[in-house]
């Protein structure tokens, strides 16, 4: 029984954001406009996507 998992890609450039968003974004393994990263669909997870929506794209498996 494998975890379920949500496709993250950076959408926005996080010049002139917030230093915290700046970090929610590197702690979700975000660096560049266009990277993807695949993370486990979690509250935790899905809490930090909350806090910065205007800067990503999710997508759901």
């Amino acid at each position: 029984m494998s975890e379920q998992t949500i496709r993250v890609t950076m959408v926005k450039s996080m010049i002139g954001t917030k230093p915290k968003h700046r970090g929610t974004m590197r702690a979700l393994g975000l660096r560049r406009i266009d990277q993807t990263v695949e993370l486990p669909d979690r509250p935790e997870i899905r809490g930090m996507i909350a806090k910065v929506p205007h800067l990503v794209r999710v997508e759901e498996d």
